[in-house]
């Protein structure tokens, strides 16, 4: 089976880095699914607009030539346990497919374009199919969540002075905050004075974490 893109994901975020690891975590990211001419009918997207959610099937396009195992270490874990793949949402999957709900913020069907919150996707990110979040059969409140169920993303305290935080909106700079909080670095970088580097919004954020509190040094313009 070939499968092409019908859309392409506009983000924010234009790196792998500082990715939220789940849609839904930091529920005021914004991005938009811009369909490519061949799929951009407006008749295509009638009846959306009774939806508050949608899930993207997408592809983890900058994975496609990373090996893959059939165990993996999740960040939830702390890297150092190996779980089935299966058992997990790692990128590293043999098919390179993504699956994520998102809320639907604004719908232009002349421009073909559904402007959406929550997304995990990065720029460029190719989307494969759009369905309706149906909650009568998507929401199990009462399902187990395998390791999950007993771990907690730990949360940094995000310092950041005025002088850089006058560089955005407050909306973006709140965006920003619960995104550098989640911890991008990844699980084993555990050196106090690293410093790190995150595109948002054409800037470069960068900062370093000391235990539980990330410092935002510096941000310029990309």
């Amino acid at each position: 089976m070939n499968i092409e893109p019908i859309a392409y994901f506009r983000s924010p975020l234009t790196s792998k880095f500082g990715i939220p690891r789940q849609s839904g975590i930091v529920a005021e990211l914004p991005g938009t699914i811009a369909f490519v001419p061949k799929y951009a009918q407006p008749e295509a997207l009638r009846g959306l607009e009774a939806y508050d959610y949608v899930w993207l099937i997408w592809g983890f396009s900058e994975n496609v030539e990373a090996e893959k195992h059939p165990t993996v270490r999740p960040p939830l874990l702390g890297g150092n346990e190996r779980v089935g793949v299966w058992a997990t949402r790692s990128p590293f999957r043999p098919n390179n497919l993504g699956l994520s709900s998102v809320r639907i913020a604004r719908i232009d069907a002349e421009s073909a374009r559904v402007e959406v919150t929550g997304a995990d996707l990065m720029d460029g990110t190719p989307i494969y199919d759009v369905k309706p979040y149906l909650p009568y059969v998507d929401s199990h409140p009462e399902a187990r969540g395998g390791f999950t169920d007993d771990h907690e993303w730990q949360r940094l305290q995000v310092v950041i002075d005025d002088r850089h935080a006058a560089l955005f909106d407050a909306k973006d700079l709140q965006v920003l905050k619960k995104l550098l909080a989640l911890d991008p670095r990844p699980h084993y970088h555990q050196d106090s004075t690293r410093e790190y580097g995150m595109p948002f919004k054409g800037f470069d954020v960068r900062f370093r974490v000391d235990d539980t509190i990330l410092y935002v040094l510096e941000i310029s313009k990309i």
